[in-house]
């Protein structure tokens, strides 16, 4: 039995690519800059053992303060997909039901499906600005939903729900399906371009469960630490033993670095966001010229959506790109018509970004 298909994606990491536009990180953090002499000592007497199911205490309530929740209800994971993948693992059996907003990261559909549930995507559309619709949410629940999965800011496209729209989702869904549990994927939210980080959803009540990490706007994926919230005793303690028997405990050098990271929160993200500001701009003043392609303004991340125009042949768009070593990520890695194609803005150095929407004009021309 195949649970997972072949996922395209995974070319982000797997195949090399010099002109990508497609990864949608920040710039990376260097380890050097976290490891003054002070840490290094810390680090040679840091015992490499067992940590705690929940995770490091320390870096669950430096967690915990920014999204005003308690530390005890931020359960650590292996990066924010290890969150999803818990919160599937304990909320949905197969045959059960559950609802994701449509475009989307693709694991968190394909975790659902993987354990045997009905999914029922809700298409959030390009035109809206990919906006979150209540109502079309509330009409795809059922009395037995299990799950509504959602991101803010979302990806593909950085574009943020309304705390008002989440709100009424929330309280619609008391009613509608009162077992379901709201995954709101946070994993952009810090990556904000003028530094306003609005509140996180973590508090907005038991049913609501939140997830993020550092790879995206920290620059620090290859530390794979994120973390999970949960308000509700109950939902906790099935995800901490859902840990425990998947995972056992998370690296505790991993969560040492991942202290420091957030310790500097405030440089660590100041520098990207400068980063992202600057990249968004060169984007915006690309696209200006660029009459075959129209941008959503995203609203935090290094991420946003591209509409080619009708006129462009989306065949010849993609394969002229690849013989350019250029990629970018097509929308069906998203769910979403490869006409939409997501561009990262915080990934490549200056140069190599100018010299990739160069290539993606070219690729905009010859597609005609």
């Amino acid at each position: 039995m195949d649970r997972f298909p072949p996922a395209s994606m995974a070319d982000l990491v797997d195949v090399p690519c010099r002109y990508d536009l497609a990864e949608s990180t920040s710039p990376p953090l260097l380890l050097g800059e976290l490891l003054t002499p002070a840490v290094r000592e810390r680090l040679d007497n840091l015992p490499i053992g067992y940590g705690t199911t929940p995770g490091d205490a320390e870096l669950r309530t430096l967690v915990a303060k920014d999204l005003a929740v308690d530390p005890d209800q931020v359960l650590l994971t292996a990066g924010g997909i290890g969150a999803m993948f818990l919160l599937a693992l304990v909320t949905v059996e197969a045959g059960d039901h559950a609802v994701v907003a449509t475009p989307c990261f693709p694991p968190a559909r394909a975790v659902l499906e993987s354990l045997r549930a009905e999914v029922t995507p809700v298409p959030l559309s390009f035109d809206a600005g990919y906006r979150l619709d209540v109502d079309a949410v509330l009409a795809a629940v059922r009395p037995r939903t299990r799950l509504v999965s959602l991101a803010s800011p979302q990806n593909p496209s950085g574009v943020r729900m309304a705390a008002a729209d989440l709100a009424d989702l929330v309280a619609g869904l008391a009613s509608a399906a009162p077992d379901a549990v709201v995954l709101v994927d946070e994993t952009y939210r810090d990556a904000a371009y003028d530094g306003a980080v609005p509140p996180s959803a973590a508090a907005l009540g038991p049913r609501v469960v939140t997830c993020s990490s550092l790879s995206k706007a920290y620059g620090a994926a290859g530390l794979r630490v994120g973390w999970l919230t949960a308000t509700s005793a109950d939902l906790y303690e099935r995800l901490r033993r859902a840990k425990f028997n998947t995972l056992i405990s998370g690296s505790g050098v991993d969560e040492a670095l991942a202290v420091l990271v957030l310790q500097q929160r405030a440089r660590v993200l100041g520098e990207r966001q400068a980063v992202l500001r600057a990249g968004l701009s060169t984007l915006e003043s690309w696209v200006a010229t660029q009459p075959l392609v129209s941008l959503l303004p995203p609203d935090a991340g290094a991420l946003c959506c591209l509409r080619l125009d009708p006129s462009v042949s989306t065949s010849r768009f993609y394969s002229t790109l690849s013989s350019l070593d250029t990629r970018v990520a097509p929308g069906s890695w998203f769910y979403e018509s490869d006409r939409v194609f997501r561009v990262g803005f915080g990934h490549l150095p200056p140069d190599l970004f100018a010299a990739g929407l160069d290539r993606l004009g070219s690729a905009l021309t010859l597609g005609r």
